[in-house]
């Protein structure tokens, strides 16, 4: 009998460990996918949460008091459009705060530019450094010597936050981190980035290395606006280097879970907690959105999805007119051609509240009795849109060509033109 109890014990032994190393495994394996980023932390529901009815209601209270009608969890926060840059949802916006890896954001905004301006192309090797190999945090492990081109540089920063990939590139393009960190602290105070100061290039937790979400949106709109290429890498979810060697997964979930997303860069450190700049586009309106200091990764997507939802729920972006567009053809008194078409100078488009297009108006004001000589580009008159009153954009009407005043030699140029046009057929 106590034979039998003994080996009942061990028996129940045995089925603990095999049921304990069999889900290790299982978890062991989930966890171990090696995606090259120390970033990449799958979407999960925050089981920290609890359900407390006098915190719930605390909670609320201060929203309120805040003006956080949201309620959003995170230290900071702004919801900005893209093509204007206004501001349609704001909490702590300009809260100094850790940026972590949203750093980067300046850094590939100047890398953008040094391409855009022909300093450097996609084609151009960077080798590593010593100083690159030797970083920290998320990164690909580069070795010292080692080359990728400026392409894989920036699907690397892009797509997993590489810290070696960025130091390299700042390295590169201004011979030291340290001259590349000054000339983004340039860049910053040119963009009106006042909670700003860079201290390196990555986003690595270092005392002053601070800016806010407001400050953070801007750069992000600088970039998104100006450099539309950059989406080609920020839109990638999956993809490869070193000829497949290397699997690179996006850090940015909302990328493969969010309709629209656009990009753009997530951050994350034990003193940061987590911070995302994100961004989307649906039905011809862009926005971006800030999150700073979330006590979860959950957190700070689903607050960043909950700022776009936001956006997309309650505005639209509507086009006025489209540089160029012709608003009629026009006789010229004394004019050789004695015709010219009015064209728009300028692309004329507004952010409105959903609803409100209905009650656009539109003013054309254009010059009677248009009299030789006019020239290309000549503002003849101006197109105003208003909603209930109130101005919200405008543009010059311009000639589309040069129109001569009549003389003996202009006219006879201009016969001897059309006649030799009309052999030539």
């Amino acid at each position: 009998m106590c034979m039998n109890k003994k080996i009942i014990k061990i028996l129940a032994l045995l089925l603990i460990f095999l049921i304990t190393f069999t889900f290790s495994i299982v978890f062991a394996r989930e966890e171990a996918l090696y995606v090259w980023s120390s970033e990449t932390e799958p979407l999960t529901i925050d089981t920290n949460a609890k359900d407390n009815s006098n915190s719930n209601k605390n909670t609320e209270q201060n929203s309120n008091e805040n003006g956080n009608t949201l309620n959003l969890e995170s230290g900071g926060a702004i919801l900005i459009e893209q093509e204007t840059g206004k501001i349609l949802y704001d909490h702590n916006a300009h809260e100094k705060l850790r940026p972590a890896s949203v750093t980067k954001v300046m850094s590939i905004l100047l890398i953008m530019e040094a391409l855009d301006s022909g300093q450097i192309s996609l084609t151009d090797k960077v080798a590593c450094t010593e100083n690159a190999a030797g970083m920290g945090g998320s990164q690909i492990w580069l070795e010292i010597g080692e080359e990728l081109t400026v392409d894989e540089m920036l699907k690397a920063i892009c797509v997993v936050s590489a810290n070696d990939c960025t130091v390299a590139m700042a390295e590169y393009l201004c011979g030291s981190e340290e001259a590349f960190v000054n000339k983004m602290n340039q860049r910053a105070k040119e963009l009106g980035m006042n909670d700003t100061t860079f201290k390196n290039c990555h986003g690595i937790d270092e005392d002053g290395h601070l800016t806010s979400a407001y400050d953070i949106s801007l750069m992000s709109r600088e970039l998104l606006k100006n450099h539309p290429k950059i989406l080609d890498y920020t839109t990638i979810w999956m993809d490869t280097l070193r000829n497949g060697e290397s699997e690179l997964v996006n850090t940015n979930k909302l990328i493969r879970n969010y309709k629209g997303a656009t990009g753009l860069k997530t951050g994350s450190t034990s003193v940061a907690l987590y911070n995302l700049s994100a961004s989307a586009t649906r039905d011809g309106l862009s926005l971006i959105a800030v999150i700073m200091k979330a006590p979860t990764t959950a957190i700070r997507f689903s607050e960043a999805q909950k700022l776009l939802d936001y956006g997309f729920s309650n505005y639209q972006y509507k086009d006025l007119v489209s540089k160029g567009t012709v608003l009629k053809e026009a006789e010229i008194t004394k004019g050789v051609g004695e015709k010219v078409n009015l064209i728009f100078e300028n692309d004329v488009g507004f952010l409105l509240k959903k609803g409100e297009d209905k009650n656009i108006e539109q003013v054309i004001n254009v010059e009677e009795n248009l009299t030789a000589p006019i020239l290309e580009g000549q503002k003849v008159g101006e197109v105003i849109y208003k909603i209930n009153g109130e101005e919200i954009g405008k543009t010059n009407i311009i000639a589309e060509k040069t129109i001569e005043k009549k003389t003996f030699f202009s006219i006879s140029a201009f016969v001897y033109e059309n006649w030799f046009s009309m052999l030539r057929i």
